[in-house]
């Protein structure tokens, strides 16, 4: 510890050469150790100041006053215990603790051992001190004598060592005794180089005055003793480490009201009424005077045969008459008290029920359903549906004067024993416009296929309109008509007829019917939703091949002739609106391929909208819808197909009527057209 202190010492030395005050130096030192004694912990310690110099001040002043509470904890060990094993080594804190508490007993044992206390063992300077300290605390007297030898009182201007007057030319820490010695102050002692002084650890040494309950800090040259416990409620500690009484009335801390004054007590205080209370009053917790009743709380403040009347402050007593109690009442002669016959009295005591007399009393035979009250000596009703809840009704129960009923919920009916519930056939009432079905203590209604149970009532069956649901539309193919109940599909009136499934329209082959207005030089061909009666001429220099075809004749012309068709083809193509674009309606080719052949194919007519197209395939040609067809039109084709083969081109010809026919036709349903 002194090694610390010469080195602290040291640094400040250092420190002040920079200019720094020493005054505010050792006020931060100040500061560090009240801090370590108040809160027993430097990890939080508020700086006072941002010099650095002032900072490690407080943190080793802090620090150093620690440590040597934790030494002092363990040097109490060893003295008290003798042994060190119940502390514990596991932090640093602890670990000083044990090391102090080790050291005391390796003095006690070589003090023991009549060995020197001033032992040459390499322990640590810390640890030779308090070794030392312990020995010499067990010493004889000759031992503590030589070790005050080099301690001296505190000098004053009349001590024999004049002030400015050295012997020793400063050679010395504090005085010069002699001319060759120095000794030091009390609380110091010589250091063995004969000439430093270092600071006693009274509280190491245990030669303080600190009694029991309080804590010894070491201070520079001196001590201090710190109570270890607070005083408690109602006291606060004093400089002079003693505990004084808290007047809380002068320091206006105390609750009394306005209606009391405060009285100091000792740890506390009193509160005293302000007024007193006169004679027969007494004071409440408010101040306020309450009268005492002296006939309660005396015991016979009147004499025999008076009694006890209480008065506001006071009390009277009065001459006790004859008092009949309860059901008796005085004779004509006031002589005595006789029964009263209550049963005979203009008050019917027992409403309605058997009244029998009782000297100083009656009683009362209740009906069936009532009970006598004693206390208030009527009869009063039994809630039997309360005394047998569940045991009396199947349902509910009332209680009634005298007895009780039972009652069914909705649904049900009282059976023929008063008790039990029957279930109620609602249908027989015929609550539902069409089918009823009786469940236990209700009913349900239910209608037919086709309607539907009204969302209010839940008794009405309405009508379903099948046409108008969101699958409706879907129902019949071309119009919906409802009916009560059903309903039924249409179709357009020409053209078309009814399927078998009752939705759908099919269409109506006028040709295999007959239904058509073709002449026999005509052919009928059937298109959606009607018919075409079709005929055609071959061009001149062509005959006819049976229905369709017409083959040219032999060439006599050597011009003209030879690039007509071969060939020319009538066909009769029919197809709705709306059609995919590029969906192919028609293929041309030859009815076989030879290797070698050259084939074209192209629309050379009635192709001016654009509709169609016509593509070369590898055995022939094809035509497509090139464009959207959205309304019905008819289209009058031509298809021509060359072929080369061997050097020769061949051409021929297809017609191609095309019928485009409206899409199945579709109504929207108008419920009100219906």
């Amino acid at each position: 510890m002194a090694l610390r202190v010469a080195l602290l010492c040291s640094l400040f030395g250092l420190l002040l050469g920079q200019g720094e005050k020493h005054t505010a130096v050792d006020d931060c030192c100040k500061n560090g150790q009240k801090h370590a004694n108040d809160n027993n912990d430097c990890a939080s310690l508020p700086l006072i100041s941002s010099s650095m110099t002032c900072r490690i001040a407080q943190e080793q002043c802090c620090v150093s006053v620690l440590e040597d509470n934790m030494c002092s904890t363990g040097i109490n060990v060893a003295k008290d215990q003798g042994v060190c094993d119940s502390l514990l080594a596991g932090t640093c804190e602890t670990k000083t603790t044990k090391m102090c508490c080790d050291c005391c007993l390796l003095g006690k044992e070589a003090q023991g051992l009549n060995i020197p206390c001033d032992h040459n063992l390499s322990v640590g300077y810390q640890c030779s001190l308090v070794s030392r300290a312990c020995c010499m605390d067990g010493a004889s007297d000759n031992q503590t004598a030589a070790l005050g030898q080099s301690e001296l009182p505190n000098q004053d201007s009349s001590s024999d060592v004049a002030v400015g007057v050295d012997p020793c030319k400063g050679k010395c820490d504090h005085v010069c005794v002699g001319s060759d010695s120095c000794a030091c102050m009390k609380g110091y002692r010589l250091k063995p180089d004969g000439r430093s002084c270092e600071d006693i650890n009274e509280c190491l040494l245990g030669s303080s005055n600190c009694r029991g309950g309080e804590r010894c800090i070491n201070t520079e040259g001196s001590f201090r003793c710190m109570r270890e416990v607070s005083c408690g409620t109602g006291y606060e500690l004093t400089e002079n480490n003693d505990c004084k009484d808290i007047d809380e009335c002068e320091a206006g801390i105390h609750n009394c009201g306005e209606q009391f004054t405060c009285q100091n007590t000792q740890g506390s205080f009193r509160c005293a009424p302000k007024n007193t209370c006169g004679s027969g009053f007494i004071q409440d917790a408010l101040g306020s005077c309450i009268d005492i009743n002296e006939c309660v709380s005396q015991s016979s403040p009147c004499h025999r045969g008076q009694i006890c009347v209480n008065t506001v402050g006071s009390f009277i007593c009065q001459r006790n008459s004859v008092n009949c109690g309860r059901g008796y009442h005085l004779n004509e002669e006031g002589t005595r008290c006789v029964d009263i016959d209550e049963c005979k009295g203009a008050e019917q005591v027992c409403s309605g029920h058997a009244c029998i007399n009782q000297l100083g009393s009656y009683r009362c035979e209740c009906e069936t359903g009532y009970n006598f009250n004693s206390i208030t000596r009527l009869c009063e009703d039994i809630n039997e549906c309360r005394h047998y809840p569940g045991r009396l009704c199947g349902h509910k129960c009332d209680n009634t004067p005298g007895s009780y009923k039972c009652s069914c919920t909705t649904g049900f009916q009282l059976a023929r024993d008063g008790r039990n519930c029957d279930d109620v056939n609602e249908c027989e009432s015929n609550p539902c416009s069409q089918e009823c079905a009786n469940v236990y203590g209700s009913y349900q209604c239910y209608c037919r296929r086709g309607y539907q149970l009204n969302d209010i009532d839940a008794m009405t069956c309405e009508d379903i309109d099948e046409c108008a649901l969101p699958t409706g539309g879907h129902i019949c193919s071309y119009r919906c008509h409802n009916t009560p109940g059903s309903f039924h599909c249409s179709c357009p009136a020409n053209g078309y007829t009814l399927a078998v499934n009752g939705r759908s329209c099919q269409d109506v082959d006028e040709c295999v019917t007959g239904r058509h207005t073709c002449t026999e030089n005509e052919s009928c061909f059937n298109i959606q939703g009607g018919y075409r009666c079709l005929s055609f001429d071959c061009p001149n220099n062509y005959r006819r091949v049976g229905q369709t075809r017409c083959e040219r004749l032999l060439c006599n012309d050597t011009v003209v002739c030879p690039i007509l068709p071969l060939r020319i083809t009538y066909y009769y193509l029919t197809f709705p609106t709306n059609i995919p674009v590029f969906t192919n309606i028609f293929r041309m080719g030859p009815s076989h391929t030879m290797p070698g052949d050259d084939i074209q194919v192209a629309l050379t007519a009635g192709n001016e909208g654009g509709f169609f197209k016509a593509e070369r395939t590898p055995t022939g040609g094809v035509m497509s819808v090139g464009r959207l067809i959205d309304k019905p039109q008819d289209f009058k084709l031509d298809l021509e197909m060359k072929l080369r083969r061997y050097s020769t081109v061949s051409i021929y010809l297809a017609k191609i009527l095309v019928f485009v026919t409206q899409e199945e036709p579709k109504v929207p349903y108008n419920p009100l057209q219906e």
